[in-house]
């Protein structure tokens, strides 16, 4: 199976026209090397997909015939992201959150150095 029908089939991407754009834009590579979105994927290929900021680590277990529901993506995919990856996000939100509490607007000087201040500390 193609490689941007299978994250598709997988539901990383909404649509098939989605996941070709990211495969060409080089944001998903298959074991190691960067792919074309023709590039066949078998079982025990590992992929590394960037989407929102994030590195997702994937193995391939199956092939699926055909979109799958999300409570049988499992089958297809084993997900090997390490938390740190995630780690990175969640900071991102706690500055979204902040910035939003006081409704002004963006956020004063003071306050950004606030936000970089939390972010060191939590390194």
């Amino acid at each position: 199976m193609r490689i941007d029908k299978y994250l598709w089939c997988i539901r990383y991407f909404k649509t098939r026209n989605v996941a070709a754009n990211a495969v060409k834009k080089g944001h998903v590579r298959v074991n190691g090397n960067v792919v074309k979105a023709s590039r066949e994927v078998y079982p025990m290929d590992e992929i590394v997909l960037r989407k929102n900021q994030i590195d997702y680590q994937l193995t391939v277990l199956d092939i699926p015939t055909s979109r799958v529901g999300a409570k049988l993506v499992d089958i297809y995919r084993k997900d090997t992201t390490p938390k740190e990856a995630f780690e990175h996000d969640e900071l991102l939100k706690f500055a979204k959150d902040h910035y939003r509490k006081k409704g002004q607007g963006r956020p004063t000087k003071k306050d950004r150095r606030d936000i970089e201040g939390y972010l060191d500390e939590s390194e």
